[in-house]
């Protein structure tokens, strides 16, 4: 399955996944993932959706946390100082990876750990023991993810092994239609920045 930066995407009424309206579903890698959010949700998320949530895992995590070493890691206080770009999409690195940069349209594999600005902990590849596996630069995941991985202006590119903190604006994320939504409860609500820990494993 694909993580939820992936699974959710920005709305844009060209694609439609089921009765779900967005951009392009993330592609959600883990299959394991893929059934439970169908059986979660009554409206079929895309690839993104569920990058952005594993969603069934996500409603999990909301009511049993992580209590593993990246769960404390991710919930511990935030001292990154992030630097901003045009797009207002915002990094921190927490350490440089070596070898090559990832490639427009690369299959590349990378942990995350992702959470609402009140630190709640919506979706993690690390709890699932398995990193989000798509092909980066190529709209497969949220914009912010893409950008935060593979560069743009005023962001560097992730190298292999690198560790990064991003903080994605509404418009790079799940924008004003949120994500994980039913019976008018989201998993990720409208307009949402989100804060992800995005660990770069490196090619698949």
């Amino acid at each position: 399955m694909s993580s939820l930066p992936l699974s959710i995407g920005i709305y844009n009424p060209a694609h439609r996944l089921g009765s779900v309206t967005t951009r392009k579903p993330w592609i959600v890698q883990s299959s394991a993932l893929k059934l439970d959010l169908n059986a979660s949700i009554s409206t079929p998320l895309s690839r993104r959706e569920a990058v952005g949530i594993g969603l069934s895992f996500s409603l999990v995590q909301f009511l049993h946390p992580r209590t593993d070493a990246a769960a404390a890691e991710s919930a511990a206080p935030d001292t990154c100082e992030y630097t901003a770009a045009p797009s207002g999409l915002a990094f921190c690195d927490k350490a440089i990876g070596t070898g090559p940069q990832p490639a427009k349209g690369q299959l590349i594999k990378a942990h995350y750990i992702g959470r609402l600005p009140d630190g709640k902990v919506f979706d993690s590849s690390y709890n699932r023991g398995k990193p989000l596996t798509f092909r980066v630069g190529v709209g497969e995941v949220i914009k912010g993810w893409d950008d935060g991985i593979l560069g743009g202006e005023g962001i560097p590119p992730m190298l292999p092994g690198g560790k990064r903190k991003l903080k994605i604006p509404p418009a790079l994320g799940y924008g004003m239609r949120g994500a994980g939504c039913k019976g008018g409860s989201c998993i990720i609500p409208p307009d949402s920045v989100l804060f992800f820990d995005v660990e770069f494993v490196g090619k698949a």
